[in-house]
């Protein structure tokens, strides 16, 4: 309904431009997230009233809701590229001139997965700020409102105890819940221990997850009842305007927004100007683009629950409980700018990715065998890691990366260097095996990580056998991939050249059983071009450098999310 009221605007509007002294017409297309749609189909509207044209050429304007991770996943199909998370789009979704998603984070994801995605403006139209909901019984049960609280300590509560159910969007579908994530995750820190909090954090909320926004608000409780409170969700990482939107309702529980300490970044509504967009239609959409700076936007964003980008909001904006005047400026600590900036302004993709990246391992099903590069060279010295070998931190980066690993996941280890097994340059210790029954074994098999002195660096002949391996043993509805590790460039006399892996690899390649291959460069005596050169036949995956090898485990987590590799 809300499609066919937009629509039906752009009509009536269109059919006024015969008044307004212009000449012919320029069509601009905008698809925008549905909560600021309205919003945005209403002062163009008004524009195109009061004579909207470009350069005396009529402009007529065509504003569609849409989810933001269905445009995400056709602008990612029209550059052939996947994102974390989402499938293709359906057919019937075209890329239109303009697209207003929800947050910035989507345009950072698409850029760090195709480098031709470059869209022009992409400034805050509107904000949103990101907040944990609570019911309010539960609310005033933990302090609120004469207790401020912090991240951290929603990580106690999420992560020790047991009365708070909590739940999140899938961060790779929803901008609000990769906030929230991300925001536990820097609450943790860093080291062991925050590694397995942020473990603990992200399977306590995938315990409660929702593929989409309102199927996750159902889950709130529906009655005054202590017992439907007490087993109903009780918290969750979601926008401010999503609490509006609830509450306006008038639920028998309304939700409280926590404004949690340090502000993570908030839904910023970048303005983005496709790729493919031609001057004339450039023109209409930076016409239109000024049309939203005006008070008149500005109130019309009040009614739909959102503030303005600098914090403030028009009139007739309905302010969740507790909820401060302007809005919250955004810590640097977050990564992000004051109130006003880009949301994502201080986030970099990587950072985005290690999250998705762990809870792709928590959450998803699939089989990985994980190939290990034990070669003479893996005895070298990392000093940004207490002057461990390389195979001491590739080592540790392995049981880090298996205890994330949910027992959906099945995994295998090989090592490899030279003549390992007769003439072969690999070895096989643990076969792709289920987790849930062999994860003793595969923590006990990372001890052999240690370097063959001397040994050489078999490389073809090991991707090849492992790709045949993972292919051969192939599983539907899981993610079948091969993760090699190694610090050098093939070194093996006896093994196959490059030019016959690539023809093997391309010969093998089966778009019914498709192989995800990720090679993680250790240190800087690897050779990024050779590596891409043998991944690029593969179905899907990736090159990633650890320049310094002191950061695998980050690196490891940023390979399982991205889907088409990176540097």
């Amino acid at each position: 309904m809300a499609i066919v009221v937009v629509l039906a605007g752009s009509y009536l509007g269109y059919q006024q431009l015969s008044d307004s002294g212009c000449t012919g017409s320029v069509r601009l297309t905008v698809a925008a997230a549905p909560e600021i749609a309205p919003a945005i189909e209403q002062t163009a509207q008004r524009w195109i009233q009061d004579g909207a044209n470009v350069n005396g050429t009529c402009v007529a304007v065509t504003v569609t809701a849409m989810n933001p991770a269905t445009m995400a996943a056709a602008v990612a199909g029209e550059h052939k590229v996947t994102l974390t998370g989402l499938g293709a789009a359906p057919e019937s979704v075209k890329v239109p001139d303009v697209w207003v998603a929800d947050s910035s984070t989507w345009l950072l994801r698409l850029k760090s997965e195709a480098p031709g995605f470059v869209p022009t403006d992409g400034k805050p139209i509107a904000q949103s700020p990101v907040v944990v909901a609570m019911p309010q019984p539960v609310a005033q049960k933990i302090g609120w409102p004469d207790q401020k609280l912090g991240w951290k300590d929603l990580l106690t509560q999420v992560t020790k105890g047991t009365e708070l159910r909590t739940g999140v969007v899938d961060p790779g579908r929803d901008a609000a819940g990769l906030a929230g994530l991300l925001a536990l995750g820097q609450a943790a820190g860093s080291g062991q221990q925050a590694q397995a909090a942020k473990v603990g954090a992200i399977k306590a909320l995938a315990q409660s997850a929702s593929a989409l926004r309102d199927d996750l608000l159902q889950k709130f409780p529906r009655s005054a009842d202590p017992n439907d409170i007490a087993t109903s969700l009780a918290a969750a990482p979601l926008s401010e305007e999503d609490v509006v939107a609830y509450n306006a309702e008038k639920p028998p529980i309304p939700l409280v927004a926590l404004y949690l300490e340090p502000s993570p970044p908030p839904l910023d509504y970048p303005y983005a100007i496709m790729p493919q967009v031609d001057l004339q239609k450039s023109a209409a959409a930076t016409g239109l683009r000024t049309q939203l700076n005006s008070a008149a936007f500005k109130n019309a964003l009040a009614t739909s629950g959102l503030r303005f980008p600098d914090g403030s909001t028009g009139a007739g904006f309905a302010r969740p409980l507790g909820a401060p005047e302007a809005s919250p400026a955004v810590s640097q600590g977050t990564g992000g700018k004051q109130a006003g900036g880009s949301a994502a302004a201080g986030l970099d993709a990587s950072a985005l990715n290690q999250v998705l990246g762990s809870w792709a391992a928590i959450t998803l099903p699939g089989r990985v065998l994980a190939v290990f590069d034990i070669s003479g060279s893996m005895l070298t010295k990392v000093p940004t890691a207490g002057n461990q070998d390389r195979a001491a931190v590739t080592r540790g980066a392995a049981a880090g990366g298996l205890a994330l690993f949910d027992d959906k996941w099945a995994v295998g280890v090989w090592l490899f260097s030279t003549e390992l097994d007769g003439k072969r340059p690999y070895r096989e210790i643990v076969p792709i095996s289920p987790l849930s029954s062999t994860r003793q074994e595969l923590q006990d098999s990372i001890r052999q990580i240690v370097p063959k002195p001397n040994g050489q660096t078999g490389l073809y002949d090991t991707l090849l056998a492992a790709y045949q391996n993972v292919q051969n043993s192939w599983q539907p509805g899981k993610i079948n991939s091969v993760i090699l590790f190694t610090d050098g460039q093939n070194q093996n006399d006896d093994g196959i050249s490059q030019n016959k892996l690539v023809a093997e690899l391309k010969r093998l390649n089966d778009p019914k059983r498709p192989v995800r291959v990720v090679i993680i460069g250790i240190g800087d005596e690897v050779n990024e071009q050779e590596l891409t050169t043998i991944v690029k036949p593969t179905a899907a995956g990736g090159v990633f450098i650890a320049e310094d090898p002191a950061k695998i485990s980050s690196i490891f987590l940023e390979a399982i999310a991205s889907r088409t590799g990176a540097n």
